[in-house]
């Protein structure tokens, strides 16, 4: 199966370098928040970035989302749910233990996943009562992220379809309480059997595929377009994203 193969999306041309992104900041839930799209768009889809923040790459992806499915038009909102303290970039991978320490606190603090995960539904919320025309919504997930989308799609979850890419901390435990349809699009630094045997576990309508050259991080701040190959396997990851969102939302 190919799931980028469906004839609904044209990503447009990547930037590389200097990507000024086409959206603006509005305040949600008191954060800071990304949103692009169409004003009359009936589909929304909210994105929850990597412990990195407002990165290009996110912002651009983010863009893709909102303007390529030719059939469908999206909102996508990209709330800041650190609030203006991401981890910094250097700090992964955590190769020392300076690193290593700056991360684990990171985790255990400002990036513990139930603080964000308890947020989600408020946040969807308030977003709702601003914009009353859309009626289906969409969750995204990067890295940590993933592990929020993940976490945020089980029974009586507010979003219709949603999906992961290189997420963080798999647990094929989680697989079985997922109750909308779920895409998961792997790296080649996600452990192999956990990604298989989340799949396994996976009792809805899944899209999983592992991008078996890419790296942690490669559809967002990670991301290194300079590179081709990475610039080719980020359109192709969104155009896979897109797909399923088409089909599902």
């Amino acid at each position: 199966m190919s799931q980028h193969s469906a004839a609904c999306c044209s990503i447009p041309p990547v930037i590389v370098e200097g990507y000024e992104p086409k959206g603006q900041y509005i305040t949600i839930d008191g954060m800071k928040t990304y949103v692009t799209g169409p004003a009359d768009a009936k589909k929304a889809i909210l994105v929850i970035f990597d412990i990195f923040g407002f990165y290009p790459q996110t912002l651009q992806g983010a863009d893709i989302l909102a303007n390529s499915d030719k059939d469908a038009k999206y909102k996508v909102f990209v709330p800041d749910w650190f609030e203006g303290k991401p981890a910094d970039i250097s700090w992964y991978p955590p190769d020392t233990k300076e690193k290593g320490e700056k991360l684990g606190n990171f985790f255990s603090t400002t990036g513990a996943p139930p603080k964000t995960i308890q947020r989600v539904p408020k946040v969807v919320e308030e977003l709702k009562s601003q914009n009353s025309g859309v009626d289906s919504w969409g969750l995204l997930g990067f890295c940590w992220g993933g592990k929020v989308t993940t976490l945020s799609s089980t029974s009586g979850s507010v979003f219709k379809a949603a999906a992961i890419a290189h997420p963080a901390m798999v647990d094929p435990n989680d697989a079985p309480n997922v109750a909308i349809p779920f895409a998961f699009l792997a790296s080649k630094d996600e452990d192999p059997q956990a990604v298989a045997q989340f799949k396994e576990n996976l009792k809805v309508k899944n899209y999983v595929e592992t991008f078996p050259d890419q790296i942690h991080g490669w559809m967002a701040a990670r991301s290194n377009l300079k590179d081709p190959k990475v610039k080719a396997e980020y359109e192709r990851g969104y155009k896979t994203v897109l797909t399923f969102f088409h089909d599902n939302l």
